[in-house]
Formats: structure tokens, sequence, C-alpha cells
């Protein structure tokens, strides 16, 4: 029975290597190699990706537009998801009315809403612009010029996304117990005070997973970016994971994005661990 219990183990482990560690072994070795259109083949180079990784510039700032981008709009999220999870928790009129409602933009996939934000973001025929003549302002450029195009690109990211947020809040707020609240009822205890000492410190596990798991998925933002703006104007709007498509699968570089992808992957693990045990130590630890 000992050995046995290793047999019904083993179609999970073969499905993990076969989907996980064999591909991420394979990407090992071919950023160790000079593979692009010019050379196919895994011809060991050494470590000359990775040098050429280091002086790219262009790289290093999408890493950064990307942790700008990942963080700014995940923050936004948390905070209108966590006010719409409110909301509905509340005393208020058709509540599954507005829960349907607000999952809404998260039920479509990127694609399709990238698509149709770019025609609302058009300058001379989206109707955002037109709403804008109509009161008696300028249109703006907002997919050529840099700032408008990377503040259009959150837009999007925090309208689609922030119905997750709403919807993993809301299911912690309706696991609290009521215990709590009537103690600070009967202390005469104010909605806002009710909230930052009971509401807030009881979700506070709860919001750090949240976050987590959107800061992942921030973290690799591509279908937006790749159909509203493809990276420009310039390169205002590129992420890291657009930069390495381009790299990879437009250049046909595939030896210098998979040490690029790879990189990429080191960085975030050791960020998001990061920010996870910051998290956890000033929000869980502190309230327990």
């Amino acid at each position: 029975m000992y050995r046995q219990k290793y047999v019904f183990l083993l179609p999970g482990l073969l499905v993990l290597v076969a989907i996980i560690i064999f591909p991420l072994l394979f990407t090992v070795r071919v950023s160790f190699s000079s593979w692009d259109v010019f050379n196919p083949g895994l011809d060991y180079i050494g470590g000359r990706n990775y040098a050429r990784m280091w002086a790219d510039t262009r790289y290093w700032e999408a890493l950064g537009r990307l942790s700008v981008l990942a963080g700014a709009t995940v923050l936004i999220q948390y905070v209108l998801g966590f006010a719409l999870a409110l909301l509905v928790w509340g005393d208020v009129r058709a509540k599954r009315f507005f829960r349907v409602l607000f999952l809404i933009p998260m039920m479509t996939t990127p694609v399709i809403m990238s698509v149709i934000w770019r025609t609302i973001f058009h300058e001379s025929l989206g109707p955002l612009n037109g709403f804008l003549r109509a009161a008696g302002l300028s249109a703006q450029p907002w997919l050529s010029d840099a700032t408008l195009a990377f503040v259009s690109v959150m837009i999007v990211e925090i309208w689609q996304w922030t119905p997750f947020m709403f919807l993993l809040l809301l299911a912690g707020l309706m696991s609290l117990p009521r215990e709590p609240y009537l103690a600070a009822q009967i202390d005469g205890a104010g909605p806002v005070r009710t909230f930052f000492q009971v509401t807030f410190p009881m979700m506070a596990a709860i919001s750090v997973g949240a976050i987590l798991i959107r800061l992942i998925e921030a973290s690799k933002i591509m279908e937006t970016v790749y159909v509203m703006t493809s990276g420009g104007p310039g390169t205002a709007t590129e992420t890291s994971s657009y930069y390495i498509y381009i790299r990879g699968l437009r250049d046909f570089q595939l030896g210098y994005s998979a040490s690029l992808s790879l990189t990429y992957l080191i960085i975030m693990i050791i960020s998001l661990t990061i920010i996870a045990k910051v998290m956890i130590r000033l929000l869980v630890k502190d309230r327990t």
C-alpha cells in the first residue's frame, strides 16, 4: 500500500513535467543558444544573450513601464472593487442586478474589449472625442500622445479587471462574522470608524490575496497593448511581455527572447515574493 500511492501520483507528475518543467528547461537551453532567423538550432554561445540583455535599455525601460502600469492599475482596481463590494454588500436594492452588471467587463475577452476601446479612443471617429466636441472641448489624441496612450491602456485595464477584484472582495465581505459589527454598533461607532476598525482589519488577509493575484496577472499585460497601441507611440506603452513578443515572434530572435523571458520570470518571482511578505507583515500580522 505504501508504494501504490506513488502510482496514483504518477499521472499528475507526468502532466506537470510535460506542461511546466520540460518547457522551462528547454527555454533555459534556448537562452544559451544563437537561435534566430539566420541560425536556427541550439548552437551554444554561453552567456552572450544575457550580456546583451544587460545593455538593452529598451528592455529595462519596458520593465519599469510595466511596474508602473501594474502597480497603479491594481491599486485603483482594489479601491474601486472594495467600494463596489461595500455598496452591493450593504442594504441596496437590486443587489443581484448590480452583481451581474459589475461582472460584465470581466466576462468579455481582453482582445474584444481592446478593439472596442480602441474605437472609443479613435481621434476622429471615436465617441469619446465626439462627446468632448459636443461639450465645447477640444478632441484629445488618446492613442497618439505618449502620456494619453499610457493612460488609455490603464483605463482599459482598470475597467476590465475591477470586477475581478470586486468579486473576490465581495466574497470576503459575505464571509465576515456579524458579532464584531454588533459590538461596534453598541459602542456607537459610525460607518467610517466601523470600516477602519472592523471591516478593513478582518479583510486584510483577503485583500493581500486579491492584490497578489491581480499583480501576477497584471505583470503579463499583453493583449491590451498589442491591440490598442502596439507599444506606441514609439515605445510609450511597450511592456516587457510585448517587447519579448517582438524579439521572439516578430524578429525571430528565439535565443535572445528566451533569455529575456527567464530574466523577466526571475524578477517577477522575487518582486512578488517581497511584496507578499511586506503586505502580510503590514496588513495581516499587525491585525492579529
